[in-house]
């Protein structure tokens, strides 16, 4: 069973968790691509208790996702604006929002749709080989221990095997 942090687990995706992981953290990610960068707009448009939305965007800052960046003198008043690492978590947000559309639809349609502001046409979020450059589906990916794994005994593990569980 995994513990309130990942702090033990030797995995990105764990550590990914550790900033993004928390349930509103994503949705003030969501809103800061959309435009919104100070406080009393996050909190308006996601209806979050104040201190929450303190400890998550502190949270953000911390890890380089934001810039806290000073607006106004008096009072002093701050916005917070994406930096690079927080403008690419678009790809997981664009995928996430998929996988919502997709299986778990609303029944009014998509709230929003993620366009290509040059042509107008639909993003999606996919995966490509970075070698041969070619589309990949899920049942085509394999997961290797790399580098980094300190575990020597976990085996080869492909998706199909994962969604056979």
């Amino acid at each position: 069973m995994l513990g309130r942090t990942y702090d033990d687990q030797i995995c990105s995706l764990a550590r990914t968790l550790e900033v993004v992981g928390e349930r509103w953290t994503l949705l003030i990610v969501r809103d800061a691509l959309n435009g919104i960068t100070r406080f009393e707009d996050f909190q308006a448009s996601l209806d979050v208790a104040r201190n929450t939305l303190a400890d998550r965007l502190s949270l953000l800052v911390q890890y380089r996702v934001f810039d806290r960046v000073l607006y106004q003198e008096r009072p002093e008043r701050y916005e917070y604006r994406l930096t690079r690492r927080g403008r690419d978590l678009v790809t997981p947000i664009v995928a996430f929002i998929e996988w919502g559309d997709t299986h778990r639809p609303d029944p009014g349609g998509p709230p929003r749709r993620i366009e290509h502001a040059g042509c107008g046409g639909r993003v999606v979020a996919r995966l490509y080989c970075t070698r041969c450059k070619e589309l990949t589906k899920p049942e085509q990916i394999v997961s290797r221990p790399g580098r980094g794994r300190r575990e020597v005994t976990t085996r080869q593990v492909t998706s199909r095997q994962v969604a056979a569980r």
